[in-house]
């Protein structure tokens, strides 16, 4: 079962948050928004849901929408013999999210924290970013500030880390 955005914005409206909204049509990858969202303000990202060699820890990892990782060497400098796409059950178990829809907003649906925050240091700078609110037919655009209290509310504490390009 699917989390609804609605739940999301009665969470953020709770910790007095607000966004702005862009609806689009479907889009199914980072690349994608390209037509749709070259003029707009903030930060577009890139959000991946990857799991350890093991399946034992989950890690949703953001950086910038054209940024292509070495998932390899982050493994390395994380300490992980390897990093891998989770699958879409552990996607749907973990963030009830589906492909396609992954952002760090999802993390209100990991109530176990069972998934770590890695916030690529290269774009955690910036003040505003695009969100998917629990599907891909809109993007909110979120303040860091706000974002930060989002984490705090929960229990996620994100991990500004370095992310190596390939």
């Amino acid at each position: 079962m699917y989390a609804e955005k609605t739940k999301l914005a009665a969470a953020l409206a709770q910790l007095d948050i607000n966004f702005d909204v862009i609806e689009h049509p479907p889009l199914h990858g980072s690349l994608d928004a390209d037509k749709f969202m070259v003029n707009r303000p903030g930060t577009r990202l890139k959000n991946l849901f990857l799991r350890d060699n093991e399946g034992k820890r989950h890690f949703l990892v953001i950086t910038a929408h054209d940024k292509q990782l070495d998932l390899k060497a982050i493994a390395q400098m994380q300490g992980l013999s390897r990093l891998g796409f989770a699958s879409d059950e552990r996607l749907a178990r973990y963030l009830k999210v589906p492909p396609g829809c992954v952002s760090m907003l999802a993390l209100l649906n990991d109530k176990q924290n069972n998934v770590t925050l890695w916030l690529d240091q290269e774009v955690w700078f910036n003040e505003l970013f695009h969100c998917h609110p629990f599907e891909n037919t809109a993007t909110w655009l979120m303040k860091k500030d706000d974002l930060e209290l989002f984490f705090e509310s929960t229990g996620h504490q994100p991990r500004i880390v370095f992310l190596p390009a390939k």
